[in-house]
């Protein structure tokens, strides 16, 4: 017998990552009943390279109180290597990253949430949604239903509720990046340098260990990277899935551990990589969803593919949508009918342009490695810019600003942009179109 769950609260947030919690803590905050579900009980690890850049703080300042409750690390030196193996370090003037382990940071977050007055459900694994013309309603495995006028979906890039309610048919190959990373403690594997940021892209594995076809040596989908914590390393490469698939023949650990032998030989890092720290997973890097809700379901995070395509970082626009769910549905006063289109809006408004403009940048230096290069070698170059992008970073420029004063500086940047702005336009008011999930 199935078994209801009571009483009916005004919204189910599901997925308890930093869109989630962000998003209860935000209604319960404004007096409006929810219910949180996650399928794991809190504190619970999380794949993910760990990083936050510090605009974070600025966007969320109540965050910035809490942070003291957990261990952090903040860096302001990154390490930038091309494929042709020169580097560059950039150096900012304060913190422009937070380095956190999510299995800290996410209880924080959800402790916060419960602070504010939200119900958290642990346990309870979201295997079916159905919505009527009243409410959405949610099945877990053990045959529990949750309903709820509206739902905020926060359930990652696999999210059930978006699959099984036909937002998203499912994620091309080319739309996620395959990320292969560990986190593992500093007594085991640890970097030399736990001042730096460690990024390398164009990245490949050496000849002897690689299986790539010589006609892909010219582009490169990948990356590698090394997030220096308090008391832990991340270390990790990935590619973009369907390169990964064309062009390397090599399982992810067997990449993962050579990766780590190159990076001891080089005298990066020291310590072995520690197999059951491993954790491959999938991270959206093609853009938002066209439609990151609809009637009652507002998509936030991963689920709706709020990520920046070129950084991947997801930490921080996971908090900005599960934000902006919030507060749309805390505005809405019932008016169900314009919530998906003020999501959208709001998403759009803030964070829009910086994605789109992630995934073009993504696409068009992963096309030719000497673009890669280039942009590297000019980070030294060009200080204007590159002062810019840190404070940016560091959440002392706005992303408009930003765009505005690196497309005045760079014209034929600013042409690229335009043209993709103008196909997606053009693509968006076609009357043939058939919108894909991506």
């Amino acid at each position: 017998m199935i078994a209801r769950f009571s009483p009916q609260p005004d919204v189910l947030v599901v997925g308890a990552g930093p869109a989630g919690a962000t998003a209860a803590r935000v209604l319960a905050g404004a007096g409006i009943r929810v219910r949180l579900l996650d399928r794991a009980a809190f504190p619970r690890n999380k794949p993910c390279g760990g990083g936050i850049s510090m605009r974070a703080l600025t966007r969320f300042p109540d965050l910035a109180c809490e942070l003291p409750r957990i261990p952090t690390h903040a860096v302001s030196r990154l390490y930038l290597e091309g494929p042709d193996g020169h580097a560059t370090v950039i150096e900012s003037d304060g913190p422009a990253a937070l380095m956190i382990r999510r299995v800290e940071f996410d209880a924080l977050l959800v402790t916060m949430a419960k602070d504010a007055g939200a119900d958290i459900v642990s346990g309870a694994d979201v295997v079916h949604a159905s919505e009527t013309a009243d409410c959405v309603t949610l099945t877990t495995r053990d045959g529990r239903e949750f309903a709820a006028p509206v739902v905020i979906a926060a359930d990652g890039v696999h999210s059930v509720v978006a699959r099984r309610l036909g937002l998203n048919r499912g994620w091309a190959a080319s739309a996620v990046a395959l990320d292969m990373m560990e986190e593992t403690p500093r007594t085991a594997l640890r970097d030399l340098d736990p001042s730096t940021l460690w990024v390398a892209y164009g990245y490949e594995p050496r000849v002897a260990d690689r299986g790539l076809r010589t006609a892909e040596l010219r582009t490169s989908e990948g990356y590698a990277y090394i997030f220096p914590k308090r008391d832990h390393v991340n270390i990790g490469i990935g590619y973009v899935l369907s390169h990964y698939r064309e062009s390397v023949d090599a399982a992810p650990y067997e990449l993962q551990r050579n990766f780590v032998a190159r990076l001891r030989e080089r005298g990066i890092v020291e310590g072995d990589s520690v197999r059951n720290n491993f954790t491959p997973f999938l991270i959206p890097v093609g853009g938002p969803l066209r439609e990151p809700a609809r009637g009652r379901v507002l998509l936030a995070g991963d689920a709706g593919g709020f990520v920046n395509g070129f950084t991947a970082e997801g930490i921080y626009y996971a908090m900005v949508t599960g934000d902006l769910a919030a507060r749309t549905v805390a505005g809405g006063a019932g008016d169900v009918p314009a919530l998906a289109r003020r999501y959208a809006r709001a998403c759009d408004y803030e964070i829009g342009t910086e994605l789109r403009d992630s995934v073009a940048i993504q696409r068009f230096l992963f096309a030719d490695r000497g673009r890669i290069a280039h942009v590297i070698d000019g980070a030294n170059r060009e200080k204007v810019a590159t002062k810019l992008i840190l404070e940016f970073a560091a959440g002392r420029r706005s992303y408009r600003d930003l765009r505005r004063r690196l497309l005045a500086r760079f014209p034929l940047l600013a042409g690229r942009l335009a043209w993709k702005w103008l196909t997606r336009l053009v693509s968006k008011n076609s009357v043939v179109e058939r919108r894909p999930a991506f």
